[in-house]
Parts: C-alpha cells; structure tokens; sequence
C-alpha cells in the first residue's frame, strides 16, 4: 500500500525519474530547469520546498502531485491557494487509483484548489471527487492579415478563398488606431504595481493575487519564455499594464496576450493597451493576436475592438474550502478574472 505524504528533499531524484518515464527526456530536462523557479523562487511559496505530493512505498516514488501555490484573493480577501492538474504514477501502478488519492489529499490540505486545462482524462477524476463543474475559458481573437483565418484541417486551396473573401473585413478590423494614455515598455515590476493591485482587487470576485513580486516572478524572472510589458500610465500614475509575446504556429504568426490589468469599468485604458499590443504585432508580422480572458467586461472591450469569441479548448475548475461563498458562486463566473498567464500554461 502506497503512503501518501508531502514531498520531502530526498525525493526530488525518485519524482525526477518518474517524471521522465511518463513525459520523455526531453520534457525532463525542460523541468528540470525550471525547477527552481518553480518552487525555490515562487513568492507563493515561502517556505522554499516543492508543493507536491508524493506516493512512496518504501523509499521508491510510485507517483506525485505537483502543484503551483498562489495567494486567490475573493473580492480582495486573500485565500491560500495552488493550482493542480494532473497526477503522475508509474505505469505498474495505474490500476490502483493513486492519482484519485493524491488528488484528494492534496485537496483537502489547501484553502483553494484550481485547475486550468486538465485533459479529459484527468477531470473525470475530479468528476467522481464531486468537484464544481468546470467552465470553459474564453478565447478570443483578432485578425490582422488575409492569414490570419487559415486553419490546418482545410485544404490550402479551400484556405486561399477564405483568406479573399475575408480580406476586406480584416481590412477594416486591423486598421490602426491612436492610443489614448501612457504606454511605457518596462522590465520590471515595481511597488506601483502592488498599490495598484491593492486598489483593483476588491473589484474582482476571484482572482490570483498580482502583486509585484507574483507579476516579477510570473513573468520577469521564468527561465523558460521570454515576455514583454507595457505599463499603462496616466500623469506618471500606474493604471495598468499588458503582458504579450510572439510565436510561430503551423500556419503563421501568433501574438499571445498572456495577461492584462486594468479596472474593469477603465474602458479607454483597456483600449489603448489593446492598441499598443496591436502595434507591436504589426511590427512582428503577427497574423493575429490571440487572448483568453474571463471576466465579462474585458471580453465586451475586446469584441468592440475588433476580437472574435471562439471555441475555447482550456477549462477552468475552482473549489474553495477556506471560506464559504455565497449560492451562485461557481456559476456566476463573469466577474472572475483568469488569463492564460494564470497557473503554468505557457511554457
């Protein structure tokens, strides 16, 4: 019988290897290097050791649990928290349903369990725990070249004619427009911008806590994916800020706007973000730019300006057990604010 326990220093060589059987070398050695900045390096985690949890019998590590520890704030109250999604374990114990185990445990020793993409597999796994159901993070894009609407499952010729017939749309949703504040690329993240989280958050029902130090390691500091930033500022004051990057897909040039700020009733700023983002893509060659986004009132801006709501392949799952909320809560997800930047998406 597997003991389930807490990751201890001795076991990061037995997680390591396990890691490396069920994921291939190659996917090894990619975590390995972002292994302390994932754990040592996270200001959600203090204490400095790996948030996982480990299955042993004896010595040997038959599965583990990793986790990333966030602080989730509900309308501004701060919640410990960490986002989970898949368990690993050895193929010889698969039958034995440690993965619903260790699932389990870690949910009942954390203040809030979230989840961001789990594959099918793995949620019907949260299904039999009784977890809320999940829902779908938006996605929404907007095109700025006839390549943009190009999709791999139709025939090149089939692509071209949606590629003419759409040109003249495109046209008109690209055209660039003038920005209405401050833009200023920055490289790093000061006290301003945990004065401006500390102003915003009682405005979101959930959402992680972005402070200086989260935004710095979240995006600054990660050993794997090189971001850029803009801050948005009015009178030499922080009102917000975008985080984007560039990169090639199979059929084009993807700009992906992995996170953004501002208050959400701050319709010009949201704006003029969404404007600088799309200058930078147009200086990249950018096909389209790309951005998954929860709360309600972002995703009327972005449609106004030009985004178009697809389908979106990522869910995402909150259970809360620090505090009680309210009827409703799971459902009435529009005033949550999630991004693609939350949890380990990109990478």
């Amino acid at each position: 019988m597997a003991e389930i326990d807490r990751f201890r220093p001795e076991d990061r060589r037995g997680v390591e290897t396990l890691y490396r059987r069920t994921h291939g070398p190659d996917a090894a050695e990619a975590q390995a290097l972002r292994w302390d900045w994932l754990h040592r390096r996270n200001p959600g985690n203090p204490g400095g050791q790996p948030r996982l949890w480990v299955a042993r019998e004896g010595p040997t590590v038959v599965g583990h649990f990793p986790t990333l520890p966030v602080r989730l704030s509900l309308r501004g109250m701060n919640v410990d928290a960490a986002w989970g999604a898949e368990a690993y374990v050895t193929p010889e114990r698969e039958s034995l349903a440690l993965d619903e185990a260790l699932i389990r445990t870690w949910d009942r020793n954390t203040g809030a369990a979230l989840t961001l993409g789990v594959p099918q597999t793995t949620r019907a796994v949260y299904d039999r725990l009784h977890w809320p159901a999940p829902t779908a993070l938006p996605c929404l894009v907007k095109p700025l070249t006839r390549r943009a609407l190009r999709l791999p499952s139709l025939p090149v010729l089939l692509n071209r004619l949606i590629s003419a017939l759409t040109l003249p749309v495109i046209r008109i949703v690209a055209r660039s427009r003038p920005l209405r504040a401050e833009c200023e690329p920055i490289r790093r993240f000061d006290a301003s911008f945990t004065a401006l989280w500390d102003r915003l958050a009682p405005q979101f029902d959930l959402a992680v806590r972005r402070d200086a130090a989260y935004l710095n390691w979240r995006y600054i500091e990660p050993p794997h994916v090189r971001y850029a930033v803009v801050a948005l500022k009015r009178e030499g004051e922080v009102h917000g800020y975008a985080v984007y990057r560039h990169l090639h897909e199979p059929l084009g040039r993807v700009t992906l706007i992995v996170d953004m700020l501002v208050a959400p009733g701050d319709v010009s700023g949201l704006k003029t973000l969404l404007r600088w983002v799309d200058r930078e893509a147009r200086a990249e060659d950018t096909d389209k730019v790309r951005c998954f986004m929860m709360h309600a009132a972002f995703r009327r801006v972005l449609k106004r300006n030009g985004y178009f709501q697809i389908k979106s392949g990522i869910d995402v799952a909150v259970k809360i057990n620090a505090v009680e909320v309210p009827p409703g809560f799971y459902e009435q997800t529009d005033g949550w604010h999630i991004t693609y930047g939350d949890s380990d998406q990109d990478h």
